[in-house]
Protein backbone atom coordinates (compact mmCIF):
# COMPACT_ATOMS: atom_id res chain seq x y z
CA UNK A 1 0.00 0.00 0.00
CA UNK A 2 1.13 3.55 -0.76
CA UNK A 3 0.50 6.61 1.38
CA UNK A 4 0.09 10.27 0.51
CA UNK A 5 -0.70 13.55 2.18
CA UNK A 6 -2.91 16.31 0.78
CA UNK A 7 -2.21 19.96 1.58
CA UNK A 8 -3.34 23.41 0.53
CA UNK A 9 -0.80 25.76 -1.02
CA UNK A 10 -1.41 28.50 1.51
CA UNK A 11 1.35 31.11 1.81
CA UNK A 12 4.10 31.06 2.72
CA UNK A 13 5.18 28.53 0.12
CA UNK A 14 8.15 27.63 2.32
CA UNK A 15 5.79 25.96 4.77
CA UNK A 16 4.19 23.82 2.03
CA UNK A 17 7.65 22.80 0.85
CA UNK A 18 8.65 21.96 4.42
CA UNK A 19 5.52 19.79 4.79
CA UNK A 20 6.51 17.88 1.66
CA UNK A 21 10.03 17.31 2.98
CA UNK A 22 8.59 16.07 6.26
CA UNK A 23 6.20 13.76 4.40
CA UNK A 24 9.16 12.20 2.60
CA UNK A 25 11.02 11.81 5.91
CA UNK A 26 8.01 9.92 7.30
CA UNK A 27 7.96 7.55 4.27
CA UNK A 28 4.92 8.97 2.46
CA UNK A 29 4.96 8.20 -1.27
CA UNK A 30 2.99 11.15 -2.64
CA UNK A 31 2.47 14.79 -1.77
CA UNK A 32 -0.80 16.02 -3.25
CA UNK A 33 -2.12 19.59 -3.15
CA UNK A 34 -5.35 21.38 -3.92
CA UNK A 35 -5.35 23.11 -7.32
CA UNK A 36 -7.46 26.24 -7.10
CA UNK A 37 -5.48 29.15 -8.45
CA UNK A 38 -7.65 31.92 -6.99
CA UNK A 39 -8.05 30.53 -3.49
CA UNK A 40 -4.44 29.38 -3.09
CA UNK A 41 -0.99 29.83 -4.60
CA UNK A 42 -0.09 28.23 -7.93
CA UNK A 43 0.83 24.61 -7.14
CA UNK A 44 3.06 23.84 -10.13
CA UNK A 45 5.53 26.55 -9.14
CA UNK A 46 5.69 25.03 -5.67
CA UNK A 47 6.07 21.50 -7.10
CA UNK A 48 9.31 22.52 -8.78
CA UNK A 49 10.68 23.63 -5.42
CA UNK A 50 9.49 20.47 -3.66
CA UNK A 51 11.07 18.25 -6.30
CA UNK A 52 14.35 20.14 -6.07
CA UNK A 53 14.47 19.66 -2.29
CA UNK A 54 13.40 15.99 -2.09
CA UNK A 55 14.62 12.76 -3.64
CA UNK A 56 11.74 10.27 -3.97
CA UNK A 57 8.31 11.67 -3.17
CA UNK A 58 5.91 12.26 -6.06
CA UNK A 59 3.88 15.47 -6.41
CA UNK A 60 0.58 16.30 -8.06
CA UNK A 61 -2.81 17.98 -7.71
CA UNK A 62 -5.85 16.57 -5.98
CA UNK A 63 -7.31 17.66 -8.24
CA UNK A 64 -6.74 19.76 -11.35
CA UNK A 65 -9.38 20.23 -14.03
CA UNK A 66 -9.59 20.68 -17.81
CA UNK A 67 -11.53 23.95 -17.67
CA UNK A 68 -9.15 26.51 -16.16
CA UNK A 69 -5.98 25.21 -17.83
CA UNK A 70 -5.31 24.48 -21.49
CA UNK A 71 -4.75 20.73 -21.83
CA UNK A 72 -1.51 21.09 -23.77
CA UNK A 73 -0.13 23.52 -21.18
CA UNK A 74 -0.96 21.10 -18.37
CA UNK A 75 0.74 18.24 -20.21
CA UNK A 76 3.77 20.41 -20.95
CA UNK A 77 4.16 21.26 -17.27
CA UNK A 78 4.29 17.60 -16.31
CA UNK A 79 6.66 16.66 -19.11
CA UNK A 80 8.94 19.54 -18.13
CA UNK A 81 8.97 18.63 -14.43
CA UNK A 82 9.70 15.01 -15.33
CA UNK A 83 12.55 16.06 -17.62
CA UNK A 84 14.18 18.06 -14.83
CA UNK A 85 13.48 15.88 -11.78
CA UNK A 86 12.80 12.38 -13.08
CA UNK A 87 9.34 10.87 -13.37
CA UNK A 88 8.08 12.04 -9.99
CA UNK A 89 4.75 13.60 -10.93
CA UNK A 90 1.20 12.30 -10.71
CA UNK A 91 -2.01 13.92 -11.92
CA UNK A 92 -5.35 13.85 -10.19
CA UNK A 93 -8.09 15.33 -12.36
CA UNK A 94 -11.79 16.09 -11.97
CA UNK A 95 -14.43 17.98 -13.92
CA UNK A 96 -13.86 21.18 -11.94
CA UNK A 97 -14.90 22.37 -8.50
CA UNK A 98 -13.50 25.33 -6.57
CA UNK A 99 -11.18 26.57 -9.32
CA UNK A 100 -14.19 26.75 -11.64
CA UNK A 101 -17.11 27.59 -9.36
CA UNK A 102 -15.40 30.45 -7.53
CA UNK A 103 -15.57 32.30 -10.88
CA UNK A 104 -19.20 31.36 -11.40
CA UNK A 105 -18.39 28.80 -14.11
CA UNK A 106 -19.51 25.17 -14.38
CA UNK A 107 -17.64 21.85 -14.53
CA UNK A 108 -16.82 20.57 -18.00
CA UNK A 109 -19.11 18.12 -19.73
CA UNK A 110 -18.36 14.43 -19.41
CA UNK A 111 -17.31 13.96 -23.03
CA UNK A 112 -14.83 16.84 -22.77
CA UNK A 113 -13.61 15.44 -19.47
CA UNK A 114 -12.81 12.08 -21.02
CA UNK A 115 -11.02 13.68 -23.97
CA UNK A 116 -8.90 15.85 -21.68
CA UNK A 117 -7.70 12.84 -19.68
CA UNK A 118 -6.60 11.03 -22.81
CA UNK A 119 -4.97 14.10 -24.37
CA UNK A 120 -2.98 15.13 -21.29
CA UNK A 121 -1.81 11.57 -20.69
CA UNK A 122 -0.58 11.02 -24.24
CA UNK A 123 1.34 14.28 -24.43
CA UNK A 124 2.78 14.00 -20.92
CA UNK A 125 3.97 10.47 -21.74
CA UNK A 126 5.99 11.75 -24.72
CA UNK A 127 3.41 10.44 -27.19
CA UNK A 128 1.37 12.20 -29.90
CA UNK A 129 -2.23 13.28 -29.36
CA UNK A 130 -4.94 14.27 -31.81
CA UNK A 131 -6.20 17.79 -31.17
CA UNK A 132 -8.79 19.15 -33.58
CA UNK A 133 -7.33 18.34 -37.01
CA UNK A 134 -3.70 18.24 -35.92
CA UNK A 135 -1.45 15.57 -34.44
CA UNK A 136 0.50 17.23 -31.62
CA UNK A 137 3.63 16.00 -29.83
CA UNK A 138 6.30 17.69 -27.72
CA UNK A 139 9.49 17.41 -29.80
CA UNK A 140 11.67 17.94 -26.71
CA UNK A 141 10.05 15.31 -24.48
CA UNK A 142 11.65 11.88 -24.10
CA UNK A 143 10.66 9.15 -21.67
CA UNK A 144 8.23 11.22 -19.59
CA UNK A 145 5.79 9.14 -17.54
CA UNK A 146 2.52 10.36 -16.03
CA UNK A 147 -0.45 8.52 -14.58
CA UNK A 148 -3.90 10.10 -14.72
CA UNK A 149 -5.96 9.49 -11.57
CA UNK A 150 -9.61 10.39 -12.00
CA UNK A 151 -11.67 11.87 -9.16
CA UNK A 152 -15.35 10.97 -9.48
CA UNK A 153 -18.58 10.32 -7.58
CA UNK A 154 -21.42 10.07 -10.11
CA UNK A 155 -22.21 6.96 -12.19
CA UNK A 156 -21.14 8.40 -15.56
CA UNK A 157 -17.92 9.87 -14.21
CA UNK A 158 -17.15 6.53 -12.57
CA UNK A 159 -17.72 4.84 -15.92
CA UNK A 160 -15.20 7.17 -17.55
CA UNK A 161 -12.74 6.36 -14.77
CA UNK A 162 -13.01 2.67 -15.55
CA UNK A 163 -12.66 3.31 -19.27
CA UNK A 164 -9.59 5.57 -19.30
CA UNK A 165 -8.21 6.20 -15.80
CA UNK A 166 -4.87 4.89 -14.56
CA UNK A 167 -6.21 5.39 -11.06
CA UNK A 168 -9.39 6.35 -9.23
CA UNK A 169 -9.53 8.96 -6.47
CA UNK A 170 -12.39 8.61 -4.00
CA UNK A 171 -12.51 11.59 -1.70
CA UNK A 172 -14.35 9.77 1.06
CA UNK A 173 -13.20 7.02 3.45
CA UNK A 174 -16.59 5.46 4.12
CA UNK A 175 -16.10 1.69 3.77
CA UNK A 176 -19.54 0.98 2.27
CA UNK A 177 -19.27 3.81 -0.26
CA UNK A 178 -15.74 2.75 -1.19
CA UNK A 179 -16.92 -0.80 -1.84
CA UNK A 180 -19.66 0.38 -4.21
CA UNK A 181 -17.49 2.87 -6.08
CA UNK A 182 -14.47 0.59 -6.50
CA UNK A 183 -16.77 -2.17 -7.74
CA UNK A 184 -18.44 0.25 -10.18
CA UNK A 185 -15.09 1.38 -11.60
CA UNK A 186 -13.90 -2.21 -11.94
CA UNK A 187 -17.08 -3.20 -13.79
CA UNK A 188 -16.73 -0.24 -16.15
CA UNK A 189 -13.13 -1.22 -16.88
CA UNK A 190 -14.13 -4.78 -17.64
CA UNK A 191 -16.93 -3.63 -19.96
CA UNK A 192 -14.38 -1.47 -21.79
CA UNK A 193 -12.10 -4.47 -22.31
CA UNK A 194 -9.56 -3.41 -19.71
CA UNK A 195 -8.05 -5.46 -16.92
CA UNK A 196 -9.60 -4.00 -13.72
CA UNK A 197 -6.51 -5.01 -11.76
CA UNK A 198 -4.43 -2.45 -13.66
CA UNK A 199 -6.39 0.44 -12.12
CA UNK A 200 -5.09 1.84 -8.84
CA UNK A 201 -7.43 3.08 -6.16
CA UNK A 202 -6.77 6.02 -3.86
CA UNK A 203 -9.01 6.81 -0.90
CA UNK A 204 -8.48 10.40 0.23
CA UNK A 205 -9.87 11.88 3.44
CA UNK A 206 -8.84 13.93 6.47
CA UNK A 207 -6.77 11.90 8.91
CA UNK A 208 -6.36 12.77 12.57
CA UNK A 209 -4.59 10.54 15.10
CA UNK A 210 -5.98 11.06 18.59
CA UNK A 211 -4.63 10.18 22.03
CA UNK A 212 -7.59 7.95 22.85
CA UNK A 213 -9.43 10.44 25.05
CA UNK A 214 -13.01 11.50 24.40
CA UNK A 215 -12.04 15.17 24.45
CA UNK A 216 -9.37 14.70 21.79
CA UNK A 217 -11.77 12.67 19.66
CA UNK A 218 -14.41 15.41 19.85
CA UNK A 219 -11.80 17.98 18.86
CA UNK A 220 -10.81 15.86 15.86
CA UNK A 221 -14.41 15.55 14.67
CA UNK A 222 -14.84 19.32 14.76
CA UNK A 223 -11.54 19.85 12.95
CA UNK A 224 -12.61 17.51 10.14
CA UNK A 225 -16.29 18.51 9.76
CA UNK A 226 -15.42 20.74 6.78
CA UNK A 227 -14.83 17.63 4.68
CA UNK A 228 -18.47 16.60 4.79
CA UNK A 229 -19.34 20.01 3.41
CA UNK A 230 -16.84 19.69 0.58
CA UNK A 231 -18.04 16.21 -0.36
CA UNK A 232 -21.63 17.41 -0.08
CA UNK A 233 -20.90 19.97 -2.75
CA UNK A 234 -20.20 17.16 -5.23
CA UNK A 235 -23.09 15.07 -3.97
CA UNK A 236 -25.48 17.96 -4.59
CA UNK A 237 -24.49 17.82 -8.26
CA UNK A 238 -25.29 14.11 -8.36
CA UNK A 239 -28.70 14.64 -6.76
CA UNK A 240 -29.47 17.48 -9.17
CA UNK A 241 -28.55 15.30 -12.13
CA UNK A 242 -29.89 11.89 -11.11
CA UNK A 243 -32.35 12.60 -8.30
CA UNK A 244 -32.38 10.78 -4.97
CA UNK A 245 -33.20 7.37 -6.46
CA UNK A 246 -29.96 6.81 -8.38
CA UNK A 247 -27.55 3.93 -7.91
CA UNK A 248 -25.38 6.13 -5.68
CA UNK A 249 -25.48 4.82 -2.06
CA UNK A 250 -27.88 6.67 0.21
CA UNK A 251 -25.08 6.90 2.78
CA UNK A 252 -23.53 9.44 0.42
CA UNK A 253 -26.65 11.39 -0.53
CA UNK A 254 -29.04 11.48 2.42
CA UNK A 255 -27.03 13.75 4.70
CA UNK A 256 -27.12 16.76 2.36
CA UNK A 257 -30.86 17.27 2.89
CA UNK A 258 -30.11 20.15 5.27
CA UNK A 259 -27.48 21.74 3.06
CA UNK A 260 -28.15 25.46 2.48
CA UNK A 261 -25.36 26.33 0.05
CA UNK A 262 -21.59 26.56 0.02
CA UNK A 263 -19.15 29.41 0.53
CA UNK A 264 -15.99 28.88 -1.51
CA UNK A 265 -14.18 31.53 0.50
CA UNK A 266 -14.00 28.87 3.24
CA UNK A 267 -13.43 25.89 0.94
CA UNK A 268 -11.44 23.10 2.58
CA UNK A 269 -10.89 24.99 5.82
CA UNK A 270 -11.32 23.69 9.35
CA UNK A 271 -13.87 25.54 11.41
CA UNK A 272 -15.82 27.03 8.51
CA UNK A 273 -19.26 28.23 9.53
CA UNK A 274 -21.58 26.62 6.98
CA UNK A 275 -21.17 22.89 7.57
CA UNK A 276 -23.46 22.51 10.57
CA UNK A 277 -25.66 20.26 8.45
CA UNK A 278 -22.92 17.58 8.52
CA UNK A 279 -23.66 15.17 11.41
CA UNK A 280 -20.98 13.60 13.57
CA UNK A 281 -21.72 10.18 12.08
CA UNK A 282 -20.82 11.39 8.59
CA UNK A 283 -17.57 12.95 9.81
CA UNK A 284 -16.62 9.66 11.47
CA UNK A 285 -17.53 7.60 8.40
CA UNK A 286 -15.96 9.88 5.78
CA UNK A 287 -12.70 10.54 7.65
CA UNK A 288 -10.04 8.58 9.55
CA UNK A 289 -10.26 9.68 13.16
CA UNK A 290 -9.02 7.79 16.20
CA UNK A 291 -6.05 6.07 17.75
CA UNK A 292 -3.23 4.42 15.85
CA UNK A 293 -4.96 1.06 16.22
CA UNK A 294 -8.25 2.44 14.91
CA UNK A 295 -6.53 3.94 11.86
CA UNK A 296 -4.84 0.63 11.07
CA UNK A 297 -8.12 -1.29 11.41
CA UNK A 298 -10.01 0.98 9.00
CA UNK A 299 -7.15 1.10 6.51
CA UNK A 300 -7.05 -2.70 6.48
CA UNK A 301 -10.78 -2.78 5.64
CA UNK A 302 -10.28 -0.33 2.77
CA UNK A 303 -7.24 -2.24 1.50
CA UNK A 304 -9.30 -5.43 1.44
CA UNK A 305 -11.72 -3.67 -0.93
CA UNK A 306 -8.91 -2.79 -3.34
CA UNK A 307 -7.48 0.51 -2.05
CA UNK A 308 -3.85 0.81 -3.15
CA UNK A 309 -3.16 4.27 -1.69
CA UNK A 310 -4.49 6.24 1.24
CA UNK A 311 -4.01 10.00 1.04
CA UNK A 312 -4.69 11.97 4.20
CA UNK A 313 -5.76 15.61 4.18
CA UNK A 314 -3.83 17.95 6.43
CA UNK A 315 -5.19 21.38 7.39
CA UNK A 316 -6.05 20.71 11.03
CA UNK A 317 -4.41 21.42 14.39
CA UNK A 318 -2.69 18.03 14.71
CA UNK A 319 -0.65 17.80 11.50
CA UNK A 320 2.75 17.08 13.00
CA UNK A 321 1.59 14.40 15.43
CA UNK A 322 -0.57 12.68 12.82
CA UNK A 323 2.23 12.55 10.25
CA UNK A 324 4.68 11.35 12.92
CA UNK A 325 2.37 8.54 14.05
CA UNK A 326 1.88 7.44 10.47
CA UNK A 327 5.61 7.44 9.83
CA UNK A 328 6.47 5.64 13.07
CA UNK A 329 3.64 3.14 13.44
CA UNK A 330 0.87 3.09 10.85
CA UNK A 331 2.82 2.97 7.58
CA UNK A 332 5.23 0.28 8.85
CA UNK A 333 2.30 -1.79 10.13
CA UNK A 334 0.64 -1.85 6.71
CA UNK A 335 3.68 -2.43 4.52
CA UNK A 336 5.05 -5.82 3.59
CA UNK A 337 7.59 -6.95 6.15
CA UNK A 338 10.94 -8.22 4.86
CA UNK A 339 12.84 -10.66 7.06
CA UNK A 340 16.60 -10.10 7.17
CA UNK A 341 17.45 -13.76 7.76
CA UNK A 342 15.49 -16.98 7.84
Amino acid sequence: MEFGVVAQTNPPAARTIALARRAEEFAFDCFWTFDSHILWQEPYVIYSQILSQTTSIKVGPMVTNPATRDWTVTASIYATLNAHFGNRTICGIGRGDSAVRVKGDKPVRLREFKESIETIRELANSRPAQINDATIQFPWSRGSELQMWVAAYGPKALQITGEVGDGFILQCADVDIAEWMITTVREAAQEAGRDPDTIKFCVAAPFYVTDGSEADHRRAVEQCRWFGGMVGNHVADIVDRYGTDSKVPTALTDYIAGRQGYDYNQHGRSGNDHVDFVPDEIVERFCLIGTVEEHIAKLEKLAALGMTQFAGYLGHDNEDTTMLRYGQKIIPALQEQIIAAS
